[in-house]
């Protein structure tokens, strides 16, 4: 254990590495600010210690470092982040704050340095504790209020996510069961954000530790592969670099030529989504040239020069070349992209990039737009404002369900990528996949509700139809048309979802309206007292869930009300409605409570402490937990237990969808869970593709009823063109079986894929 003048020194040292980076940054040097800062930073946390049993001043250092060195804010940020703890975890209040700095005026409109920077602070304070709460309700506000602060001062959210990148460089001393709730939120919501400010090294990191703790297995293997084969990519690069070299050197070229790895996280989503071994990763890596342009040149024309002299060196794929120079992506990025022919036979990637497409690239959009303009004026054609503005509109209209209103948001975290025109030649962006009834919403609501069908190109689709860059698209409407319960399926926006879920809540309303009405008339018609009696015997009667759904069933003609209502409420029938009425809602057990947890809602199992590991276990043929239906976890996947109204543990793999967004709103609901080993069987469904020929489904069944004995369920084949797909669900004891099944199915002659889908 350390002295306290060990640690004093090592506090020091942090500082001063602090300083020396931003006296090498290009900000007007305002040492002075920063030191008063620190000072009083250090000492509003003396004596307070992390949970690695630091001392806690090491985490607003860390925090500044990253704002200052990876981010490249200046002096008033850095004080931000030295003092963004200090209101929440001491005595201290921001009016302590403002007092550090005297009268000291910013350039930022004359508005006191102490005003700014206190400013900061609160809006931090205000979203700390993390974007989620143990109630949905709190962090959806909680969420809204971090969305709220980009108006007013896009260094709260910035400085936020160096906090989160600091807390995910620190997971390892967080309990387990913490560590799927943090890494859950950062991957739902704060590698997004990342991604959509342009803070790309960071939404990167952020990623790779989040996958680091939630698949800590895979994570070391991709990591000690690509570690192993750094040579052979040097060699590769090399040759491949040489020639190129030599072009750019003739030209005059001024460059930095380097290849950068894929992250660990990158890689395996690739595997996941071809569903194919490491070892048939081949672009694992991409080569960057990052140019210099003198002043008065023209930098998208030496991009595209420099794209010629590689085209000339290489065969490119022509499919696989994106121009983002002159209509950046939505977070802002602005490079040249193409993939070529290497010497050995493999794909290469090329990103071709000016010097200060790669600072605005490594530092961030947001950063850009705050720095770019001292007045406070913006562009409105900006797409980072574009981008704010659609969220100011979401929390203008938010989802009424707090995890809805979240995934609302998070869709409009990701870039665009088309790009479509009206018929007068205005151009809009939407999402890869959007549809002509999206492009309706995101013109106007109205125009959404009462869409029929579009022209694509002049040519008449329906509103389902897919969209590609350069569609000249016009909507066709009517006034008789009317939002329809299908349309969920095809739009993908978070306008187009948010806007069709606002009409069917009209919709409801009126059909509520409706029915009430006409469910009072109809009591009056009858001489029968509304009151809580005869109206719960009434839901009951009719089979409705409450007194809402039996108005809404009334005014969609869904249930009729006729004379046998009133007849169940006459004495005669009390006899039945006594022994329905000990559950007011009818039968033993709640429907939704018995649908989600198999037990009645009162039901309760042993308390589980979330603080030690749940095992997973069967006993007597009766489990301990429920396996989730969503992505059928096997034994020996990396899982997680969520904690359900009933007390079940219900287990979900830790990237399935679903616990994604459990881990991000319902952390404290979380357990750590380990299985343990049993005779049970599981169930998991496959995909084998390959080249069909006589007797290739006898082999396979062969090979996996009889030598490997597993049971098969269901299976479904199909030929066509001489390739064949199949399909088959099985019942296995764990992960391994299948990892090992699918690969004795790789040997198989003909055979060149065999994957677990789920």
């Amino acid at each position: 254990m350390m002295t306290p003048e060990e640690e004093n020194k090592l506090i020091d040292e942090a500082y001063e590495r602090l300083i020396n980076g931003y006296l090498s940054s290009s900000h007007r040097k305002k040492v002075e600010k920063i030191d008063k800062a620190f000072q009083f930073a250090r000492n509003a946390h003396a004596g307070v210690r992390r949970r690695s049993g630091e001392p806690y001043i090491f985490h607003p250092l860390a925090v500044a470092t990253i704002v200052s060195q990876e981010i490249g804010l200046g002096s008033t940020s850095i004080c931000a982040a030295l003092l963004h703890d200090v209101v929440e975890d001491t005595e201290y209040t921001l009016e302590d704050i403002k007092a550090i700095f005297g009268d000291e005026l910013t350039g930022e409109g004359g508005e006191k340095v102490g005003d700014k920077i206190a400013n900061i602070v609160d809006g931090l304070t205000k979203i700390s504790g993390g974007i989620f709460g143990d109630k949905a309700s709190a962090q959806a506000e909680n969420f809204r209020k971090l969305l709220m602060t980009m108006s007013s001062d896009i260094r709260v959210v910035i400085i936020k996510m160096a906090d989160r990148l600091h807390n995910m460089r620190t997971l390892s001393v967080m309990p387990p069961a913490k560590q799927k709730k943090i890494t859950g939120e950062t991957m739902y919501i704060y590698a997004p954000l990342a991604h959509r400010l342009g803070l790309y090294a960071i939404k990167t990191e952020l990623e790779d530790l989040s996958f680091k703790y939630e698949h800590p297995n895979t994570y070391k293997n991709i990591s000690e592969a690509v570690a192993a084969s750094e040579q052979k990519r040097n060699d590769v690069f090399t040759r491949f670099s040489a020639p190129i070299r030599e072009r750019l050197d003739n030209e005059g070229f001024t460059y930095e030529f380097k290849a950068r790895v894929k992250s660990c996280y990158s890689i395996w989503k690739k595997m996941e989504k071809k569903r194919i071994p490491l070892e048939e990763i081949y672009d694992i890596y991409a080569a960057r040239i990052v140019f210099e342009c003198p002043e008065g040149r023209d930098e998208n024309d030496d991009c595209l020069k420099i794209y010629r002299m590689i085209s000339q060196l290489y065969r490119t794929h022509p499919e696989r070349t994106r121009n983002w120079l002159i209509h950046s992506k939505p977070n802002g990025y602005r490079a040249l992209h193409m993939t070529v022919m290497g010497p050995d036979g493999d794909w290469i990637e090329v990103q071709i990039r000016s010097r200060q497409m790669d600072y605005n690239d490594e530092h961030g959009n947001a950063v850009h737009w705050f720095y770019k303009d001292n007045n406070g004026e913006i562009d409105e054609d900006d797409q980072f404002i574009k981008w704010y503005k659609e969220i100011e509109d979401i929390l203008k209209n938010p989802e009424p369900n707090a995890l809805d209103f979240l995934d609302s948001i998070k869709l409009n975290l990701y870039a665009r990528e088309i790009m479509v025109f009206t018929p007068k030649g205005d151009m809009i962006q939407l999402p890869k996949d959007a549809t002509v009834l999206d492009l309706a919403f995101t013109l106007h609501s109205e125009i959404g509700s009462h869409c029929i069908a579009g022209k694509v190109n002049h040519r008449l689709v329906p509103l389902s139809h897919k969209l590609s860059s350069g569609d000249q698209v016009e909507i066709l409407t009517s006034q008789s048309q009317n939002p329809q319960p299908e349309w969920t399926k095809f739009v993908i926006t978070s306008k187009g979802k948010r806007r069709l879920n606002l009409a069917f809540r009209h919709i409801r309303r009126e059909a509520i309206e409706r029915g009430e009405d006409q469910f009072k008339k109809f009591m009056a018609e009858n001489s029968v007292e509304i009151n809580n009696e005869n109206v719960a015997r009434i839901i009951n009667y009719l089979g409705v869930q409450n007194k809402e759904d039996l108005f809404l069933k009334i005014g969609t003609h869904k249930v009729e009300l006729s004379p046998l209502v009133i007849k169940a409420l006459k004495p005669q029938s009390q006899g039945l409605f006594s022994k329905l009425w000990r559950s007011p809602f009818g039968g033993g057990k709640n429907n939704k409570d018995t649908a989600e947890g198999g037990e009645d809602a009162g039901t309760k199992g042993e308390k589980i402490n979330k603080r030690e590991v749940y095992v997973l276990k069967t006993e007597n043929g009766k489990s301990n937990y429920q396996l989730a239906n969503c992505c059928h976890p096997l034994p020996g996947d990396d899982v997680v237990g969520y904690i359900d109204r009933n007390n079940h543990v219900v287990v979900h793999k830790v990237d399935c969808p679903t616990a994604m967004k459990l881990k991000s709103g319902f952390g404290g609901r979380l357990v750590e869970t380990q299985w343990e080993t049993s005779s049970e069987k599981f169930f998991a469904s496959i995909l084998i593709e390959g080249v069909d020929r006589m007797g290739i489904l006898q082999e396979i069944i062969y090979l996996i009823s009889t030598n490997l004995s597993i049971n098969i369920r269901r299976l479904n084949i199909t030929s066509n063109a001489g390739v064949f797909t199949c399909e088959m669900d099985i019942y296995v004891e764990d992960v391994n079986t299948v990892t090992k099944m699918c690969k004795r199915l790789s040997k198989v002659k003909g055979v060149s894929k065999a994957a677990r889908m789920s």
